[in-house]
């Protein structure tokens, strides 16, 4: 009997470990394969951001969709300079400025009007996929907004993101629950984005502040 109680103590000690071990490995994996799609995304917004910050440089306002982005992107111009000969250590050391060699024809200075895709994200860039989210079957979200400042001033505001719910519903229930509980009850956005349309934060990815 006795025997029995023991063998009856161990299995269950060793059902406890294992299942122990089995929930920390879905929170690792969950964490892991977290970490791997949301340096994908955060790259994405980033090319979102650097290209919408362009847009407005030139139209005043930003994209409101991103079908008006990638026509930015794939027909307008924007200016490149090209530089073509340095200042020698000689000529610094004698105060020679970068202007003044260029008015005596010793380097040249000249800017060329190059399509904006190219500019900013290489030749090979397509625009297309600005909309799409990286490693899930959904689109980014994106819209503009007109806010004031404290100050007065009118400021031009674009958000782009996606939810949790979006690129993490395929994992782990639970874990994606408590994800959106936490953001829920610190009143944050439960996801990745950047910008936002009711706060100015200058253009600023939620990540970026944490």
């Amino acid at each position: 009997m006795k025997v029995t109680v023991k063998v009856l103590l161990l299995v269950a000690v060793i059902l406890l470990v294992y299942m122990c071990y089995a929930s920390v490995m879905v929170s690792v994996r969950f964490d892991n394969e977290k970490k791997i799609r949301e340096a994908a995304i955060i790259a994405r917004l980033i090319d979102i951001r650097k290209a919408q910050i362009e847009y407005k440089n030139i139209h005043k306002e930003h994209a409101a969709d991103f079908d008006l982005l990638a026509k930015f992107l794939n027909e307008e111009k924007l200016p490149f300079l090209v530089k073509e000969g340095i200042l020698t250590d000689e000529q610094l050391e004698a105060g020679m400025t970068e202007q003044e060699a260029v008015k005596k024809g010793i380097i040249k200075r000249d800017t060329i009007w190059v399509l904006a895709k190219d500019t900013l994200f290489g030749k090979s860039f397509d625009p297309s996929v600005l909309r799409y989210v990286p490693g899930a079957d959904v689109q980014f979200s994106m819209d503009t907004a007109t806010l004031i400042s404290g100050s007065g001033y009118i400021v031009k505001v674009f958000e782009a993101g996606v939810r949790y719910d979006d690129y993490l519903g395929d994992l782990d229930k639970q874990l994606l629950y408590n994800l959106n509980e936490v953001a829920n009850k610190q009143d944050k956005y439960a996801g990745l984005r950047v910008g936002s349309l009711v706060d100015i934060n200058n253009n600023a990815g939620n990540w970026e502040n944490l």
